[in-house]
């Protein structure tokens, strides 16, 4: 076993999306997770073969049936044993099986009990169903993303449950563990995606209330609103991106692009960036993705084409730092970030992969860590160890 978290147990409750990638983050750092399952369903939730649900790397799994008695008992005796429990149910879900966090922080007072929900444990909304795109629209942050005179656009589950979700939600595990080491006692972790989607919007709403960011899309610099921030298209049909904000970097822009400064509008005179911006579009339309890549990458302008997630992969770039790994011939983002001493790394592919017997995996897991399975699997509460 490698990484940073080698030794740190964690139990991952039934979830979709930002608990199962919160989960992955750490058993690529080297945790020791082990996936709760709903008995009779197998993996994320998604109509996918094992060895393509990528954010269940890492991790062995059980089946357990939470609406058995023995089934609680078993998932309170894991409790016992662990480090941190990730669990992404509505609020007051878990209370109700009997696995809450007053029942299991007095099972194991130095639990780290990790919440994770899209509205947060309280308030007017909390017991609404959402999705990523709903948090962050409650947030500003969708509201912002979009170009001017158009409707705004989501930018994919990034923002939300992966951005401002699973990664505060490790962050602030880890955080917990730490303070663990000066106390000696859990608590649990609350991550609400509203919370941390508004988190990743502290810049702009500082630079709302300065007078520097205007509430409208698609008109300020970082939204796709200044000539010099965005993308565009080149002869191929293919996209580029640039980014020269700063004064020497647009300088060089402008040199590349065999432009005179001289007869153009200002960088930010804001009247004339419609001007500006036409200029650009049609001298990027002069020359292809692969002849721009080869004249600007790697300059300071502040560059990079556009790639599809086929392409992205085999970009010198991404190959010299092995961004990407395929394992079991599944290309994949490697672990990040990265470690000196501790490298993390994807220890086994998901649970029922090619090479894994998910069963056994699930059986070994238990006996690990030093948990009696076989009164839940008398009493039909558990399916890996059957």
């Amino acid at each position: 076993m490698s990484g940073p978290l080698s030794g740190l147990k964690v139990i991952e409750m039934p979830a979709i999306g930002p608990v199962p990638f919160c989960g992955m983050l750490l058993a690529d750092l080297g945790a020791d997770v082990l996936r709760l399952e709903r008995l009779g369903e197998s993996g994320l939730g998604l109509p996918l073969e094992p060895k393509f649900e990528l954010l269940a790397r890492g991790k062995r799994s059980v089946a357990v049936d939470l609406k058995n008695p023995a089934g609680i008992e078993m998932v309170l005796a894991l409790l016992e044993k662990a480090d941190v429990v990730l669990e992404g149910f509505r609020p007051g879900v878990m209370e109700r099986l009997g696995l809450g966090p007053d029942v299991a922080l007095k099972h194991n007072p130095r639990l780290v009990y990790g919440r994770m929900t899209g509205w947060g444990q309280e308030g007017p909304m909390a017991q609404a169903a959402g999705h990523d795109i709903n948090y962050i629209a409650l947030t500003g942050a969708l509201g912002s993303i979009g170009e001017a005179g158009g409707k705004p656009v989501p930018p994919l589950n990034l923002v939300g449950d992966f951005g401002g979700g699973s990664l505060y939600l490790a962050m602030g595990l880890l955080a917990a563990v730490y303070e663990r080491q000066q106390s000696g006692k859990g608590q649990v972790v609350d991550a609400a995606m509203v919370d941390g989607a508004a988190s990743l919007m502290t810049m702009f709403y500082g630079m709302k209330a300065s007078g520097l960011w205007q509430a409208q899309r698609g008109v300020n610099v970082l939204d796709s609103g200044s000539p010099w921030y965005g993308t565009y298209e080149c002869a191929c049909g293919e996209y580029i991106s640039i980014g020269s904000i700063e004064t020497k970097f647009y300088a060089e822009l402008i040199e590349k692009l065999g432009l005179d400064v001289k007869v153009l509008p200002k960088q930010h005179d804001r009247r004339r960036w419609g001007e500006l911006r036409a200029a650009f579009g049609a001298a990027f339309r002069t020359r292809t993705r692969a002849e721009w890549s080869a004249l600007m990458e790697g300059s300071d302008i502040c560059f990079a084409p556009v790639l599809s997630l086929e392409e992205a992969p085999n970009h010198p770039h991404m190959q010299a730092r092995q961004t990407f790994v395929a394992p079991d011939g599944v290309t994949q983002p490697a672990p990040a970030p990265r470690f000196s001493r501790t490298p993390g790394a994807i220890r086994r592919g998901p649970p029922g992969s090619a090479g894994s017997n998910k069963q056994a995996d699930g059986r070994a897991a238990l006996a690990e860590w030093g948990v009696d399975a076989t009164p839940a699997a008398k009493a039909g509460a558990l399916g890996a160890a059957a």
